[in-house]
């Protein structure tokens, strides 16, 4: 018999899928949201924002008093639906994606609030068999993973010209609160019995998302130096580090197997057609390959293969377009034959989380979620439908929408409340710059 599903629970997926990653429907996702949200909450969070919101705007939309919407507020936090962030004096608001977000959450903790081994064999099926919110997620641009290369593997030459951002010892150092939780990869398999024997307790967050989770003790709170112990622990053990697709205040690095990561399966999976950010590549620089293929054993993207020549002498062939610049190879070769240099075109990096979600909407066809979220205002709804129309344009159409809009449309963005308690809220009020190309409508 088909999976019956309640309204609330159909509205929230809707909701949930107005996002630029979205959530696929899928009868496994109801049973998924069935666990973790009561109809009651599904049916409240279905009128939730996109984007960040406060307790008064919740209280209108539910038609509650702010005491009482501050109160179921609270427990969506506490189950880590929802972020809960304090900017100035105002208490805001996020919807967690399902991923980065409350789909990891659920599993992270360890209070035992979710039947996990029941979440864990939901996830597979919605995740890695069904696909469709996989496929999704790794076609955005720009991509929501980036690897962080091992640090110690960069050339001497290119020491210098190695960005901030790109290590993940400076996000550590620079990170405002930093925690530590249970791999939501590795933990999901294991209930599957398909378990590997690398460490659990190594997935990182940072900043206010840190706080949030150490708040609803989703994850454990770290000082800086346990969290490079971690990290170098994890470097030693051959895991690759996927981190947020961002610059500034990054939220979050993973400290990822070939075996259970989800990032990595789906990118072999679905064909090296998946996105993942990188700036580094490794190159065959020495003649002193003996084609042990340690390298071969430890990438975890299958990039390398061990050639010989007619001389009968080995070398590692190394293929571009599969390789994502995390070191491992370069870092485990014991004869020093593989190195890892810079790109020749470095990837584009959003600046902060704001930018890469109004790029992923534009890119997705989801702005105007994004920017008019109260479906129940008719001018929302009249500005839904315009913008809706507008990206729907044929190119050369769309170019002349551009030019007509991008002006008055990117200083009115700039402007909007929303903007300004996301601003508060990363950039400490510093404002940035949203009037490249990139961003141009």
């Amino acid at each position: 018999m088909a999976h019956v599903t309640s309204k609330s629970y159909q509205a929230l997926q809707k909701r949930l899928d107005e996002a630029p990653q979205g959530a696929p429907a899928s009868e496994s996702l109801f049973k998924i949201l069935e666990v973790l949200f009561t109809e009651e909450e599904a049916g409240k969070v279905s009128l939730l924002p996109v984007n960040l919101f406060t307790i008064e705007e919740a209280s209108k939309l539910w038609k509650k008093p702010n005491d009482e919407a501050r109160t179921i507020l609270d427990t969506l936090a506490d189950k880590g639906i929802l972020f809960d962030f304090t900017i100035g004096e105002t208490q805001a608001y996020v919807l967690a994606p399902p991923m980065a977000g409350f789909f990891e959450f659920s599993l992270m903790r360890l209070d035992g609030r979710f039947d996990k081994r029941l979440l864990s064999e939901l996830y597979y099926q919605y995740i890695n068999i069904e696909e469709d919110l996989i496929q999704r997620i790794f076609s955005l641009d720009p991509a929501i993973h980036r690897a962080f290369i091992q640090e110690d593997t960069i050339q001497d030459e290119d020491k210098v010209e190695v960005l901030n951002y790109e290590r993940a010892s400076h996000v550590i150092n620079t990170a405002t609160c930093i925690t530590v939780g249970i791999c939501y990869c590795r933990h999901k398999i294991a209930h599957l019995g398909k378990g590997c024997s690398n460490p659990q307790d190594v997935c990182l967050t940072f900043n206010k998302t840190a706080e949030s989770l150490a708040k609803h003790k989703i994850a454990r709170e770290i000082d800086k130096r346990e969290a490079q112990r971690i990290l170098e622990e994890c470097r030693k053990a051959g895991l690759v580090q996927l981190g947020d697709n961002v610059q500034n205040m990054v939220n979050w690095i993973c400290n990822c197997c070939s075996c259970c990561c989800e990032a990595l399966l789906a990118y072999r999976r679905l064909g090296y057609n998946a996105k993942i950010n990188t700036n580094f590549i490794s190159r065959y620089s020495r003649e002193e390959c003996t084609g042990c293929e340690i390298c071969v054993a430890r990438c975890s993207v299958d990039a390398i293969t061990i050639c010989s020549n007619q001389d009968g002498n080995y070398y590692p062939e190394v293929n571009a377009e599969r390789c994502i610049g995390c070191g491992i190879c370069a870092r485990f070769c014991p004869t020093d034959t593989l190195s890892m240099e810079r790109r020749k075109e470095m990837a584009f990096v959003p600046v902060d989380s704001f930018e890469r979600f109004v790029l992923n909407a534009i890119d997705t066809g989801t702005l105007q979620n994004v920017l008019w979220n109260n479906s129940t205002l008719l001018t929302h709804d009249i500005l839904r439908r315009f913008l809706r129309i507008l990206l729907s344009l044929k190119p050369a159409k769309r170019l002349l929408a551009k030019r007509q809009l991008r002006s008055r449309f990117l200083t009115l963005l700039t402007k909007t409340e929303h903007y300004t308690l996301y601003d508060k809220l990363v950039n400490d009020g510093r404002g940035q710059d949203y009037s490249h190309p990139e961003l141009a409508f």
